[in-house]
């Protein structure tokens, strides 16, 4: 088995939660591994940015999970440590990279984002709440 360790971005603004895609259209949240002795903060500024252009102002973290993605050509089982942080960023939202669509989700919405995704963004909200 091998850990992946992943920082998780969770950008909110009036039109809902910021959710990008690649070609298939199924949104997640903007995040990524962290390189080799990168924190998973670094991470999560760096891959924002990376896929949407947003450049983070603060940000604050909110909780972990873990959770099994793939197993590697090896067959070995590779399982995702995430860090989830709430992230205030500046800059206007463009796909970039292997990202092809952005979009925004809230409960209700039409737009189609993963299972893991919406118990992500649920958990903040219920969060939010108090």
């Amino acid at each position: 088995m091998r850990i992946r360790r992943k920082g998780v971005a969770i950008v909110e603004s009036r039109k809902g939660v910021l959710v990008v895609a690649g070609r298939r259209e199924v949104f997640a949240l903007p995040g990524g591994g962290a390189d080799k002795g990168e924190s998973r903060k670094k991470a999560t500024m760096r891959e924002l940015r990376e896929e949407t252009g947003l450049w983070t102002k603060s940000m604050k973290y909110l909780f972990s999970y873990k959770g099994y993605q793939w197993h590697d050509n090896k067959g070995r089982r590779i399982v995702n440590h995430a860090k989830v942080f709430l992230v205030k960023a500046s800059g206007k939202s463009r796909p970039r990279h292997e990202i092809k669509h952005i979009s925004y989700w809230k409960p209700g919405s039409k737009t189609k984002v993963s299972k893991r995704t919406e118990k992500l963004i649920r958990k903040y909200l219920d969060m939010k709440k108090g």
